[in-house]
């Protein structure tokens, strides 16, 4: 049994199957970190309330970074910002722009720029960093640089370099406030992990007595198949004597057909429990195989426990047995996680019927410098070189600097989306709570039939047991009669079908009473340690 156990937690398909639940949780909870939606899986689905838009989306704007920032102001045109959304709502996100033009304009006038027609060739690079918290907090870092030429006449610093530092943040006060909020996708996420878990627990529960049960079933089937090949050995035998009676007197032609009958239905009798066993053994080689090939198809599982024998210890009380039952199915943790999860979206959508409240904040630091012509009376112009170090350094030492701070009240007049999604929170939490006390229901009822059935197979294997002594008996003393010459061949072939009857019921009590207790640890949840069985083993 144990090498069976140890082919079946490492080979069941099922199993193998309900193992990939719980790496595809771990990369659920990978994404809730992120600030993402998990995706779910069979068995543990995402509850509908957690999200605030399409299936998949992330916190939305309230918890989202700073958007990006165009291109600094020129006077012959802006070079433009790409702008790329952050992958993950709480991953931080490093944005780097690049970007050059030249752009040509005629000019209407010439008093400003001297000149009809205007070039300026531009180039922008920009660095942001932004990220937000589990507070609802976001925050954005920017860097930025310009560098712009120009054939005007009349500017201070051509080319000249533009440099701006900001620093922003918002704050969520009321709705989108708070962990319980922001953490609700890694809360559900972790409750899913666990769930994967307890998943895994319960198919390999029902996988592992599936295949004891099919091991006992087999194991009844070699009884079976031993008391068919015994029964037509003596029906053989009886056929044998019977024609040696005939010679010498003591038997009539009508006591060898009568033997003759009994060996061909002892011998369908064989072949129908040949068959039996070929079929019960090729269902245990599914359970125990990812794949049935020629070599499994020719193997043979030998049986190397026997039917064991009814015991009175095996039989709890019930109230016991209902508490290690509540104490270790996976249905009910499943169950109660699944509550959890959908406290989490009634704290959610109760949060989202407040008022938007958000707090910003922003300062910012500027610079400019670059070459600067100087007229020269009595020659060519004079220069003066500056560019990207002066203006930085402005930025450092705030000599442009700009402060903001403020607010921003969205006030829902009715809302009435969020007080309905609220309410079927709460109604669905409800669901979740009567789907636990049902299946506490179910588990009771489950542990009070093995125990009903373990009681009445006990009895029944104890009868047919003794039933079995008892026929026996009759059928030696039959046979003792017959070789006296004071019984018929006839009626020893009655009694012989008589024992072929309770043995077949002796081996059937037997097999329910096995299968009882393992049905009876199934519905405790006991399955696993009690076949020393751990996680580990069957997540190898």
């Amino acid at each position: 049994m144990t090498e069976l156990l140890s082919a079946v937690v490492e080979n069941n398909l099922d199993l193998v199957y309900s193992k990939s639940f719980r790496p595809i949780a771990e990369s659920d909870v990978l994404r809730a970190k992120a600030g993402q939606a998990p995706r779910g899986f069979e068995g543990a689905s995402i509850p509908s309330g957690l999200f605030t838009g399409a299936i998949g989306a992330g916190l939305g704007q309230a918890a989202g970074g700073a958007g990006g920032i165009g291109g600094g102001g020129g006077i012959t045109g802006n070079a433009r910002a790409v702008f790329i959304s952050p992958r993950g709502t709480f991953d931080p996100s490093f944005t780097l722009n690049f970007s050059q033009d030249r752009a040509t304009s005629p000019l209407n006038t010439v008093r400003v720029s001297g000149i009809p027609v205007v070039t300026g060739p531009t180039t922008f690079l920009q660095g942001s960093y932004q990220q937000a918290f589990t507070t609802g907090t976001s925050f954005s870092v920017s860097l930025s640089n310009q560098r712009q030429s120009s054939t005007q006449q009349f500017l201070l610093y051509n080319p000249a370099l533009v440099s701006r530092f900001s620093f922003s943040f918002t704050q969520q006060i009321l709705n989108g406030f708070g962990f319980a909020v922001q953490r609700r996708f890694l809360d559900v996420a972790k409750n899913n992990r666990v769930i994967a878990q307890e998943i895994l627990r319960q198919n390999a529960i029902a996988t592992v007595a599936l295949a004891q049960s099919m091991y006992w079933d087999l194991a009844g089937s070699r009884e079976n198949l031993r008391a068919a090949q015994e029964s037509l050995a003596v029906a053989e035998k009886l056929l044998a004597d019977t024609r040696v009676r005939v010679t010498i007197g003591n038997a009539s032609d009508l006591d060898v057909i009568s033997s003759e009958s009994e060996a061909a239905s002892r011998r369908r009798d064989l072949i129908a429990a040949q068959t039996d066993f070929q079929t019960k053994e090729l269902a245990l080689k599914s359970v125990l195989s990812r794949k049935m090939d020629a070599d499994l198809a020719a193997a043979r599982i030998e049986i190397t426990d026997t039917l064991p024998e009814p015991g009175a210890s095996d039989l709890p009380k019930f109230q016991e047995a209902v508490e290690r039952a509540y104490k270790n199915r996976p249905e009910l943790k499943q169950g109660e996680l699944s509550i959890q999860s959908e406290g989490i979206v009634v704290r959610f959508t109760r949060n989202s019927m407040k008022p938007t409240l958000t707090l910003f904040g922003l300062f910012a630091s500027s610079g400019l410098y670059g070459d600067r012509t100087i007229p020269n009376p009595d020659g060519p112009p004079i220069v003066l070189p500056g560019g990207l170090a002066q203006s930085l350094r402005q930025v450092a030492r705030g000599s442009f600097p700009e402060y903001a701070v403020g607010f921003a009240l969205s006030i829902p007049l009715r809302n009435r989306a969020a007080q309905a999604d609220n309410v079927r929170a709460r109604l669905e939490q409800r669901q979740s709570e009567v789907q636990l006390r049902r299946t506490r229901t179910t588990i009771e009822l489950e542990v009070r039939r093995a125990i009903i059935g373990i009681e009445q197979s006990r009895a029944q294997a104890e009868a047919a047991r003794k039933a079995l002594d008892l026929t026996r008996q009759i059928q030696e003393a039959e046979g003792i009669k017959l070789q006296e010459g004071i019984s018929s061949p006839y009626r020893l072939t009655q009694l012989q079908r008589d024992l072929i009857a309770a043995q077949r019921a002796d081996v059937e009590a037997r097999v329910s009473y096995v299968k009882a207790v393992v049905e009876l640890s199934r519905a405790t949840g006991e399955t696993l340690e009690k076949n020393h069985i751990t996680m580990d083993d069957i997540l190898r």
